[in-house]
């Protein structure tokens, strides 16, 4: 069999519509963490919030947040996979179709940078990355959804020949200038290394780990430990209202390079928004966050 055209446009639509209206379950399990350790009444009372608002979403099959973003798709291709129809198209067309029928009706957050004009369409929209898995007989697609509040805030800075303490402290001067307004607490992804466009990519890719997952480079699961403590030292607290819960883990990723090495920061708001399938040339769709 193949992988058709109707499939990844019905996948695809699928993937936003769920990332909209539900967390994923570490990210729960993370809040909850967050409550059992946060000292500020204030923090706890947000946090509780957060989740009960989290709850409700779910349970009406409502939006968590007004704020949909724009689509934004990892793809990675296995190399056995064989395709029916335009495959770029299919995520163009799936998108389509969510707008028109999705229900509550999404904003217009799909902005042109030259005019400013806004919509639900546009050049080059959804944004799609394309890997490949080598001796893979299936396509595995993750959409995670970029927001105003935690895209504002990225950051590239590229080094020559940096210390591992150069680049933390990079990475705290972005989390400060960010302050509360990627709507904490988060999940902060960092990409070091590689080229200017890579190093974006690691971070962005960063962010989908999912969380309580160790990083099996032990210098970076040093650094990792050491930057969410950081984070969560500087008091901004969920949603600005003051106490330890600022970051709910930093996840880094490294390539090798030249001397020069950019290092990305990204983040991911506190509805850490990501969803994810895996079709099989069989037919066979399996779902997971």
């Amino acid at each position: 069999m193949a992988i058709t055209y109707e499939m990844l446009k019905t996948i695809s639509a699928e993937l936003y519509d769920r990332s909209l209206r539900k967390i994923p379950e570490d990210t729960k399990i993370a809040l909850r963490e967050r409550a059992l350790v946060e000292t500020s009444v204030v923090a706890r009372n947000t946090l509780a919030v957060m989740q009960e608002s989290a709850r409700a979403a779910e349970a009406q099959n409502f939006f968590v947040c007004s704020d949909s973003g724009v689509p934004v798709y990892f793809v990675k291709i296995g190399t056995r996979v064989q395709f029916d129809g335009p495959v770029k198209q299919a995520f163009v067309d799936g998108f389509a179709h969510l707008v028109a029928t999705i229900r509550p009706p999404m904003l217009q957050h799909v902005t042109n940078p030259l005019t400013l004009k806004r919509g639900h369409a546009g050049k080059d929209m959804p944004i799609v990355t394309y890997d490949v898995i080598d001796d893979a007989d299936y396509v595995e697609i993750t959409c995670s959804p970029k927001a105003l509040g935690s895209g504002r805030w990225a950051a590239l800075e590229i080094f020559s020949f940096p210390t591992l303490d150069v680049i933390e402290a990079y990475i705290m001067d972005v989390v400060l200038r960010a302050g509360p307004q990627h709507c904490p607490p988060v999940v902060v992804g960092v990409g070091i290394g590689g080229t200017f466009d890579y190093a974006a990519k690691m971070a962005k890719e960063a962010i989908l780990r999912p969380i309580g997952t160790v990083n099996p480079e032990p210098i970076l699961q040093d650094m990792e430990a050491r930057l969410v403590t950081a984070i969560n030292a500087t008091g901004f607290g969920p949603m600005g209202t003051g106490g330890d819960s600022t970051a709910m883990a930093v996840h880094v990723n490294y390539a090798a390079g030249h001397g020069f090495t950019p290092v990305a920061v990204c983040f991911n708001c506190w509805i850490n928004r990501r969803r994810s399938a895996r079709i099989y040339n069989s037919g066979r769709v399996e779902y997971y966050e």
